[in-house]
């Protein structure tokens, strides 16, 4: 990036924060900049009431002046004492709730983010969880800013204080304070730079952390011995990023120990010098009191400036991460005239579909030509990456097609507002969701009109046959389907939540669904993946009665439980090979009859002989009219 344009990012990124850190606690932002402005002057009132109390005892007045001037340094230093305790509590309760805003315009930002493309960008990943983390305190933002502002006015301060006593000094500590500002806000670029280059290892990290913590993971890490692997790939990212930023401390401390020895070298001859003209009688006792708090003073306000400035620019450059996720455009265009989505009352149509993740991937989908008729159950069937749950991130809109259009009643589906084609839309993903929330919430998720409705998620529980056993659970719909958390129950002690089988969880997520079963499309992705036999029966039993004269797309490996689809397609290739209803394709002979008589063998006589068929026979279903 070119300098003109980090600095437009920085100037973008400190308007916003400006503006979040005000919407979200205006008053304790003013009140931390005056706590912060009265602790800058502080410092420069005790150096002055001890110069002005060193100079009455040298040269005595009336007593009433050196009691008013011990009683004014009594309560400049009380106030010094008091003022960082008030503002460490303003600057915290500003960071918590500027924090609580920050994260919530971030995540409503992603949330904006139709599609999935950006959640398989690692490098928008990265970007996503710098942000995370400077949302998390932008206090440190505010903080580093008043920082660098109450060291500038002490500075001033002191330096004033410093020419009352030798004007020529306080050029030469000044013109030391260049190089090292000028040092600093280089070494801040440096660090943000290197934090965002050793961002994938931490992520690495964090994925060998996960798993080697994880319930989910442990079964499998044990009985294959993992452990001792999975830590070696853990250690070597954890080495790779201490080796950045030990590169980085070693910079720094070089550098900062540079600006340490000119400082020491300064103020020692400047001590020198004060020293004896006091002697000759050039300088007051009083003029070195002053002299040695206003030059380390000084020093001490040179860090300050240049250090706050530096993790400003630091903060700054790490902060405009959120400004990009926060202003980065639609992952999805929208229409700029919307169109009504209709009830579906004629079918969804796929015309001439093509789709590639990138320009990098392969095709997933040639050409594909599809229509799911209204009230119809459609099947589609393939081997595995022949392109079906690709088929079904474009019906919910994930994904735009590279090529070719989506049609609902003939509207096509780019051109109505991706909530509200989802709203029509009913699904049981083969990927699905394990919340950890208690049974109750991991249904009405599915519907969150149902969240207060705790008889619509028992009636959708009971139609996936999941009630008994979640009624059986210790607090029944209440109980928690996880053991990451404690459950504390009233009037009882905290007890881990339950861990269900997988079988259980995929009636489920089957109950979401069937909250969702008045939908204009209902999808079910291997809806009965992981179920027993009799399980599977039951399942596919009630799915065939909810389907009755709507309109669905089922996706299913056993293609047993598909038969009796009203149609089936076969994608081979990215490309429908055939489609019909399972009494054609089988006639057919073709893709589906191999596949269903391969899968039909394993319930007959293993040594009977097996269906073959080439791979070209089609049954042709034209497109509607």
């Amino acid at each position: 990036m070119s300098a003109p344009a980090r600095r437009r990012g920085m100037a973008k990124a400190a308007a916003r924060i400006t503006a979040l850190v005000w919407r979200a606690a205006p008053v304790h932002l003013v009140a931390f900049l005056v706590v912060t402005l009265v602790a800058a002057v502080t410092p420069i009132a005790v150096a002055w009431f001890t110069k002005l109390a060193l100079d009455e005892l040298v040269t005595p007045g009336p007593v009433t002046v050196l009691i008013g001037l011990s009683a004014g340094l009594a309560a400049v230093g009380l106030l010094g004492a008091v003022v960082p305790q008030v503002g460490q509590y303003l600057r915290a309760e500003l960071d918590r709730r500027a924090k609580l805003l920050a994260k919530d315009e971030l995540f409503a930002a992603v949330e904006r983010f139709a599609g999935l493309a950006r959640f398989e960008d690692p490098v928008f990943l990265d970007r996503l969880r710098l942000a995370e983390q400077s949302a998390s305190s932008p206090g440190q933002l505010v903080e580093s800013a008043f920082a660098a502002g109450r060291a500038l006015v002490t500075l001033v301060g002191f330096v004033g204080s410093l020419a009352v006593v030798n004007p020529w000094f306080t050029a030469v500590v000044l013109a030391a304070a260049v190089p090292a500002f000028l040092l600093e806000l280089r070494l801040s670029h440096h660090r943000a730079a290197m934090i965002w280059r050793i961002g994938p290892a931490q992520r690495r990290e964090f994925f060998y952390t996960r798993l080697l913590g994880s319930v989910d993971s442990a079964k499998e890490i044990r009985l294959l011995g993992l452990g001792g692997f999975l830590r070696g790939r853990m250690n070597q990212e954890m080495r790779s990023t201490h080796a950045a930023l030990r590169r980085m401390d070693r910079r720094e401390l070089v550098a900062q120990g540079a600006l340490v020895v000119l400082a020491a070298v300064i103020s020692g001859g400047g001590l020198v010098w004060v020293l004896l003209a006091a002697r000759s009688g050039q300088v007051s006792i009083g003029d070195v009191a002053m002299f040695v708090a206003a030059v380390a003073g000084v020093q001490a306000s040179v860090d300050g400036v240049v250090g706050g400035a530096a993790r400003l620019h630091q903060h700054l450059l790490v902060f405009g991460h959120y400004t990009t996720v926060m202003g980065a455009g639609a992952d999805l265009p929208s229409p700029p005239v919307p169109a009504a989505l209709p009830p579906l009352r004629r079918g969804i149509e796929l015309r001439d579909v093509w789709f590639r993740y990138s320009d990098e991937h392969p095709w997933v989908l040639r050409g594909v030509d599809l229509f799911f008729p209204h009230g119809a159950t459609t099947a589609l069937v393939g081997h595995n990456g022949s392109g079906k749950s690709t088929l079904v991130k474009l019906l919910c809109r994930f994904y735009d097609p590279t090529r070719g259009s989506i049609h609902w009643d003939g509207v096509d589906i780019r051109d109505v507002p991706t909530a509200e084609l989802r709203d029509r839309i009913g699904a049981v993903f083969q990927d699905f969701m394990c919340y950890d929330f208690d049974a109750h919430d991991n249904i009405a998720v599915g519907d969150l009109t149902a969240l207060e409705d705790p008889v619509r998620v028992e009636a959708a529980a009971r139609r996936a046959g999941v009630h008994e056993a979640v009624a059986a659970l210790p607090l029944g719909y209440r109980t928690l389907l996880s053991r990451a958390f404690l459950t504390p129950t009233e009037g009882e002690e905290p007890q881990t939540g339950v861990v269900l089988s997988g079988g259980q969880w995929q009636r489920l997520a089957l109950a979401r669904a069937f909250l969702r079963s008045e939908r204009d499309l209902m999808i079910l992705d291997e809806p009965s993946a992981g179920l027993d036999a009799e399980a599977e029966h039951e399942v596919h039993s009630g799915l065939r009665r909810i389907r009755a004269g709507r309109t669905s797309l089922l996706i299913s490996h056993r293609l047993g439980t598909i038969r009796d689809a009203d149609r089936i397609a076969v994608l081979s290739g990215g490309v429908v090979a055939e489609q019909g209803a399972h009494a054609e394709l089988m006639a057919c002979d073709g893709v589906y009859a191999r596949l269903f008589g391969l899968q039909a063998s394993g319930y007959t006589d293993a040594h009977a002989p097996r269906p073959g068929g080439a791979l070209s026979g089609a049954v042709a279903v034209g497109r509607p009219s």
